[in-house]
């Protein structure tokens, strides 16, 4: 990847993200900043209003392919738009989608917290309130299914860049809906506002499957089609360019 020919928000997001995935690597043991930065559901101890825009930054440590295909999709969609549109304008769309994948996670988080409030004794709500952050923070949760669930959404984090990836990739089909785009899995081409609306609709699916072992926010990379949308939208009614 040549760094000269890349333009400078995108640079700059692919390095930010890179000092935040190493920071978690090297400090890991003495700071947890997946914590502090990540984001949690609003009544949560660990939740700070600041998590909305931070937890973007943030990848899983464990598990390098997150951050990879998240900044691929930056580099490769990302600054094709940041031409077209202009560094301070795929900033704002950036951060719009991503901050809206954010808010939509927590509307989803919720709303499935709903029927666990119903179904849950008082008393063992009152102790995961109490509790269950700890229990999330040491890596464990507890035995039981439904208070296991009921601690996840309170206490568990989100964190990636794939909100606004999706946002990105929104924005990518709508402007050059005709362009072929190579999948890895099948090696076929497809139309960029196909391959839009079927990885759109595949995330549909999967959040409402709600597969307990399934470790993504299918949710938060609608919200962020979802706001990229609303904000091209509002550009187009302006009359601004953004093309």
């Amino acid at each position: 990847m040549n760094f000269g020919n890349i333009p400078p928000v995108v640079k700059n997001l692919l390095i930010i993200n890179g000092l935040f995935f190493l920071a978690t690597i090297l400090f890991g043991n003495q700071l947890n900043l997946t914590e502090y930065l990540g984001l949690h559901y609003w009544k949560s101890p660990g939740f700070y209003p600041h998590q909305l825009v931070t937890y973007m930054f943030m990848h899983s440590n464990v598990d390098f392919t997150h951050i990879l295909f998240n900044m691929f999709a930056v580099w490769m969609f990302g600054r094709i738009l940041e031409q077209v549109w202009g560094g301070k304008r795929f900033l704002i769309y950036y951060m719009v989608t991503g901050i809206g994948a954010g808010i939509i996670q927590l509307v989803v988080a919720h709303i499935r917290l709903m029927p666990l409030y119903d179904a849950l004794p008082p008393e063992a709500i009152d102790m995961v309130m109490q509790e269950g952050y700890g229990v999330i923070a040491s890596g464990q949760n507890y035995v039981d299914p439904m208070l296991g669930s009921f601690n996840a959404l309170i206490n568990g984090t989100t964190v990636g860049a794939s909100g606004a990836v999706f946002g990105i990739l929104l924005a990518f089909g709508i402007l050059f809906p005709n362009t072929e785009l190579m999948l890895l899995f099948p090696p076929i081409p497809i139309k960029a506002k196909w391959f839009v609306i079927g990885y759109g609709a595949l995330e549909l699916i999967m959040g409402f499957a709600n597969n307990p072992n399934d470790n993504v926010a299918h949710f938060a990379h609608l919200g962020g089609m979802l706001f990229g949308f609303i904000l091209i939208k509002v550009w187009k009614k302006d009359r601004n360019r953004f093309y």
